[in-house]
């Protein structure tokens, strides 16, 4: 990834065109995933690749033909076409590659991009792929930059702006790289637009403390919404991959000495969500001690109400104050009357997402007004390295 925006950033100041073709969706056993990219140099040269050498070929002859004309192109290659075997992708799978010319008239917000990517800061670059036919407006190839506090360019519509704004920072907040449809002005409903989101920020922490089936359960769901997850356990009989597929990393460790060590290190930030589901006051009061300490995104505990009251005052007696227990989610979850383990999963991950985005956590049938909340950026606090491909 490196190479890649160390080459690209090179040739852009040179005010040199770069060919720049990245995959945008995936379909089977493609080889590589969305957010892969490969450039095709003003001397030739090809840096990064798309489909680990199955159709390197035919997307570095369309790279070259792109930056001549400076006519983007959305190339779809895969086993399904009558052509597959010639161009090589015999892997099974199916992918669209976006080609564009890349040069300081073009994008001349790159520079900004790149020092963001580099400073670990969190960017969105939103690219209108496809705008169908006609497209009397000249929405393909258009680009917006989002941060978590501002954007910088523009798809052509400020409605399309604003809609594309919001969707790319839920998929910025996420972690993740995708597509987005549109109508042409902008109506979420439509469908005529395809909107690729290349998201630079490490996906956000989910770090569960008690190695019980509802872990499990919790880290399927937080898996699912986007977060890595690590289950934390000092009880190592408990704490094994085995019982907790579903998480990025298990670690055995006392849970207090485990998150604070994370917070030393700047593993944690103001995305991070903490669950403890320990129910043994050994575990639960130390580690929260220090949870409630830190800015992070949502802190929650596990507990009957006769255990969260003696959990409460224990946790005044080691000194928190009423605003650091203010922040405390316990009983954790949502009343959805969830009864097993993967229901109870679900209604702790809705009140994450409801605290997210500021969700009342009510019926919508019951609630009134918009259906997307606003996002109040100063909430939260972003960081994290470059995930994609430049």
């Amino acid at each position: 990834m490196r190479d890649v925006l160390d080459e690209l950033d090179r040739w852009w100041r040179a005010g040199e065109p770069v060919g720049m073709a990245t995959v945008v969706a995936t379909w089977r056993s493609a080889p590589r995933q969305a957010g892969a990219t490969m450039l095709v140099g003003p001397d030739g040269a090809a840096v990064g690749s798309v489909s680990g050498g199955c159709v390197e070929g035919a997307v570095y002859d369309l790279a070259r033909q792109v930056t001549a004309s400076g006519e983007p192109a959305l190339q779809r290659y895969g086993v399904s076409d009558d052509d597959a075997f010639a161009i090589g992708l015999t892997c099974g799978g199916v992918l669209d590659v976006y080609v564009e010319r890349v040069d300081p008239a073009g994008f001349g917000e790159f520079a900004e991009v790149a020092a963001s990517i580099r400073a670990g800061a969190p960017v969105a670059v939103v690219t209108c792929v496809s705008a169908g036919e006609p497209d009397p407006a000249g929405r393909t190839g258009r680009r917006l930059v989002v941060w978590p506090d501002r954007t910088a360019g523009s798809l052509g519509c400020a409605r399309l702006d604003a809609a594309a704004a919001d969707d790319g920072r839920g998929l910025l907040a996420a972690g993740r790289t995708g597509t987005l449809r549109y109508g042409y002005d902008g109506q979420r409903r439509g469908d005529d637009l395809l909107l690729f989101v290349a998201t630079y920020a490490a996906p956000p922490r989910m770090i569960v403390f008690g190695a019980i089936d509802f872990a499990a359960a919790l880290a399927r769901v937080g898996a699912f919404l986007g977060y890595r997850v690590t289950v934390c356990d000092a009880r190592p009989v408990f704490a094994t991959p085995r019982r907790l597929p579903d998480a990025h990393e298990v670690v055995v460790d006392w849970p207090h000495r485990y998150l604070r060590a994370e917070a030393e290190a700047g593993r944690v930030d103001g995305r991070t969500v903490v669950c403890v589901l320990t129910h043994d006051p050994k575990f639960d009061v130390p580690v929260l001690e220090v949870a409630l300490r830190l800015p992070l995104g949502y802190v929650g505990a596990m507990g009957s109400r006769r255990t969260t009251e003696d959990r409460f005052t224990r946790l005044r007696a080691a000194g928190l104050t009423d605003g650091e227990l203010g922040r405390l989610a316990a009983p954790l979850g949502l009343d959805l009357g969830a009864r097993t383990p993967e229901e109870t999963a679900l209604s702790i991950g809705a009140e994450i997402v409801a605290g997210r985005w500021g969700g009342s956590g009510v019926p919508l049938a019951a609630a009134a007004g918009r259906i997307h909340h606003d996002i109040h950026h100063d909430a939260v606090e972003f960081g994290g390295a470059a995930k994609n491909g430049i």
